[in-house]
């Protein structure tokens, strides 16, 4: 094995300072090899040490500007600090490329999702679906992108894939519940949130979802 791929193992058995030790040296023994600087900063980030990551995503760069790895790396820093415009800079400029990973679609598109900026959201986490079928987050994250962005139906046909993979996922029975209650299917409406209730008990807007679909089923 590698020193990249030694130290890489030592990071995921989270041996910080083992893994310190073999990046080190990968990057004493190649200055002018960005792949040890990427992966060092991963290792920082990792300890949520963004100051000094940001400096070695950055010396990547410096030496290759077609790092793709380096601006992933760096969206995901300024990602986790909901430095918002910041990330999707790096996100995009990653893609750009060739960076055909799932995670970087999902990131890029959640990065508009917190900007609410839906629609725009909509063609990446599309593409991280396609790249990781049976993710659930992404699956989730994209059905509720379509529901935000007023595309119900394409939203309710997700939200069952995403309990065709994971049976108990109580946001996407409340999610369900929500488009029902929309098109007026107002016991099909309460069936999801029970359901939602089932498996989170504590699902404040599943309860408030029930509470509401049972005043309209008493009035009709």
């Amino acid at each position: 094995m590698d020193k990249i791929k030694q130290a890489i193992a030592y990071m995921q058995e989270n041996k910080i300072e083992e893994a310190a030790a073999l990046f080190t040296e990968v990057i004493e023994e190649n200055p002018e090899d960005p792949v040890g600087y990427i992966n060092f900063g991963n290792l920082l980030f990792h300890m949520n040490d963004f100051t000094r990551a940001q400096r070695f995503y950055e010396r990547a760069m410096e030496l290759d500007k077609h790092a793709a790895t380096a601006y992933y790396g760096l969206g995901n820093l300024y990602y986790e600090q909901s430095l918002y415009p910041k990330a999707l800079e790096n996100f995009q400029k990653a893609i750009e490329l060739g960076l055909e990973e799932p995670d970087v679609y999902f990131l890029l598109g959640m990065t508009f999702q917190h900007q609410e900026q839906y629609k725009l959201s909509l063609p990446y986490l599309l593409r991280a679906t396609e790249l990781d079928p049976d993710n659930q987050d992404s699956l989730f994250q994209y059905g509720l992108a379509l529901a935000q962005s007023d595309h119900l139906k394409d939203a309710e046909k997700i939200f069952h894939k995403v309990l065709s993979l994971e049976t108990n996922h109580s946001d996407a029975n409340y999610n369900l519940g929500v488009v029902a209650l929309f098109e007026d299917r107002l016991e099909q409406a309460l069936t999801y949130f029970n359901e939602a209730l089932r498996i989170q008990p504590e699902h404040i807007l599943a309860a408030n979802g029930k509470e509401k679909t049972e005043a309209l089923l008493n009035e009709s």
